[in-house]
């Protein structure tokens, strides 16, 4: 192990995440509070995540002392080791709301997706500083692939497509390092297709599609434009297009083409599905610019926010804290974010360059969806924000991922 010498350490953004982890204390223990509560006690939740923030805490400072060539050596190993879990989690775990994620051992509960995200930074980091992050061939591209899909795979069928959806953020990881922008563009356009085959009707949107073709046809012959491509981009949008109601009806439960539906504003449910985020944005609203004071907030106090002190605890900040506390938050994440990025481009090691640019990204996702979740212009999918919403697993990676930003950071040299 090495000893810690803090000036080579972000210091501004440890402050960031220690003040966020206390944000989520406090907002945690307002929107559970109780008469007479403890604060160490395991019946409440408020002593678990106290308890899961000293854990952190030994974890971090772990890492902080460890060697720095561990995580390129063994993320292989701990790669598979992870696969392993998932697999295991199908057959051995508990179902929790509907999704085989979670081990219960002596009244904790851990979910192995949650501690995948770091470890599949590390092993999509090791792989390609190996071959030099050389995405334009074809077979570097499947391996990446692969190491991020086998994940996605084995979560969507606990089934738990909200956690899933994070891992999608190592693509933005690989756009950035030199995957052709071709991806990018599919992927912006199936999500384009996706949202408004739903909005408008499949039979519709296949009209238009074709109308398009058809011209673009028309002008190919006189312009010269790139065939390939007009008839590549085409034959996919028909058949993604023709894929939208499987992949909607079957692979989607009806909660979530319930909470599609109200988002996507097809239908309104202000007492059922949609109770969640109608009464997040009622807290929002009661919180007006300064809030109404900590443990004064009326939704919170009146438990109205269903899993307020997890998913929808940005709704307990808005009413308790206000617009100012909202944006504070807000802020505090956008800075450490935009820290994290601008301190990876610094970086000369391959390796830890893309395990930050991973840890950036990881952590905009969840803050972005989760952000967007509570306020109701993105659909309930169960992604709790990094460091503040209970949750042991959720803060215990979030901390990993984190104290290896800090800790590759600080190595600036190419190789070891």
């Amino acid at each position: 192990m090495n000893s810690i010498s803090i000036k080579k350490f972000d210091v501004v953004s440890i402050l960031i995440v220690s003040l966020l982890i206390i944000i989520g204390l406090v907002n945690i223990y307002s929107s559970t509070y109780f008469d007479n509560m403890s604060f160490f006690s395991f019946e409440n939740p408020f002593g678990k995540q106290l308890i899961f923030t000293l854990i952190s805490l030994i974890i971090f400072l772990f890492i902080l002392v460890s060697d720095d060539r561990f995580f390129f050596r063994y993320s292989s190993i701990i790669y598979l080791l992870g696969i392993i879990l998932l697999i295991a989690v199908l057959i051995f775990g508990n179902e929790v709301k509907g999704a085989k994620s979670w081990f219960s051992l002596m009244g904790f509960s851990l979910q192995p997706s949650e501690f995948m995200k770091p470890i599949t930074a590390l092993a999509l980091a090791k792989y390609l500083s190996n071959i030099h992050s050389d995405l334009k061939r074809k077979s570097i591209q499947l391996y990446s692939f692969l190491i991020v899909l086998i994940p996605i795979f084995l979560v969507i069928i606990q089934p738990d497509p909200g956690t899933a959806l994070i891992y999608f953020s190592f693509f933005f990881v690989l756009y950035v390092i030199g995957l052709p922008s071709i991806y990018m563009n599919i992927f912006i356009w199936l999500t384009i297709l996706f949202i408004t085959t739903i909005v408008f009707g499949k039979e519709n949107i296949l009209f238009i599609i074709s109308t398009l073709i058809i011209s673009i046809l028309l002008i190919y012959i006189y312009r010269k434009l790139s065939f390939r491509k007009i008839l590549f981009y085409g034959i996919l949008s028909l058949i993604f297009i023709l894929c939208v109601d499987f992949i909607f009806n079957e692979v989607f439960e009806q909660r979530h083409r319930d909470r599609f539906d109200i988002v996507l504003g097809i239908k309104e449910d202000n007492r059922g599905i949609g109770y969640n985020t109608n009464q997040s944005q009622l807290a929002f609203k009661s919180g007006g610019f300064f809030g109404e004071g900590f443990l004064k907030g009326t939704q919170t106090k009146g438990d109205f926010v269903p899993e307020q002190h997890s998913d929808y605890i940005f709704a307990t900040v808005g009413e308790e804290w206000g617009f100012f506390g909202s944006i504070l938050t807000i802020i505090l994440f956008t800075i450490l974010i935009l820290r994290m990025i601008n301190r990876a481009n610094t970086n000369r090691n391959i390796f830890n360059k893309i395990v930050i640019y991973s840890v950036a990204s990881i952590f905009f996702f969840q803050f972005a969806i989760n952000i967007s979740m509570v306020i109701g212009v993105f659909p309930t999918v169960g992604i709790p924000l990094p460091f503040i919403s209970y949750g042991g697993s959720s803060l215990l990676a979030s901390i990993i991922l984190f104290g290896g930003y800090i800790k590759l950071d600080s190595v600036k040299k190419e190789k070891w």
